[in-house]
């Protein structure tokens, strides 16, 4: 069975990027489906039936699938080396998945919130909650590359900091993109 884990962790990774892609897709359609909304008709009626048609294909046929094969895989390698189970890297690695998983089925409510063209969300809510994958994506690597090595503090510190930027990025494009609507 040795000899398989290379290619279960391949497998793995593959789902954990079509996974993330996913996910970093599908909120930005949300975002378009929210600004859909807000458009005249017949805009607002053909926009928005075709960024339903595209979410429910990118969520139903790539993210969902994804998730399950990506975290079919990891529970595999993990049964294959249960002593990483042990390590406080691998623990932290987990609880940082189990937050993409929680985030994954909150997409899911509001993915089904805009198929039934319910909005509960403004478009510049959705393209914070769009930053939390990213997040999550550089803690996680940084956890499984440095492993041991990494100091917690110094990890916490950077993650907050890199979450900070992400942050101010988000603000700054929102003044940009308020004052180029300003302009028309």
């Amino acid at each position: 069975m040795e000899q398989y884990y290379p290619y279960i962790k391949s497998l793995h990774l593959i789902f954990i990027v079509t996974w993330f892609a996913g996910l970093f897709y599908i909120v930005r359609l949300f975002v378009y489906q929210i600004e859909a909304t807000q458009k005249p008709s017949p805009d607002k009626e053909i926009l928005g039936e075709q960024l339903k048609i595209m979410a429910s294909r990118l969520w139903n046929i790539i993210t969902w699938p994804s998730m399950i094969l990506a975290v079919f895989f990891g529970f595999w390698l993990l049964y294959m080396r249960m002593f990483f189970l042990s390590d406080a890297w691998m623990q932290v690695k987990l609880a940082f998945v189990v937050l993409l998983i929680l985030y994954h089925f909150k997409c899911h409510q509001i993915f089904k919130q805009l198929q039934n063209g319910v909005v509960k969300h403004s478009s510049n809510y959705m393209r914070l909650f769009n930053e939390v994958p990213t997040i999550i994506l550089f803690a996680v690597v940084f956890l499984v590359i440095l492993k041991d090595g990494t100091d917690w503090i110094y990890g916490t510190i950077g993650i907050i900091l890199f979450s900070i930027l992400l942050m101010m990025g988000y603000k700054i494009y929102k003044r940009i993109r308020e004052k180029n609507n300003s302009e028309f």
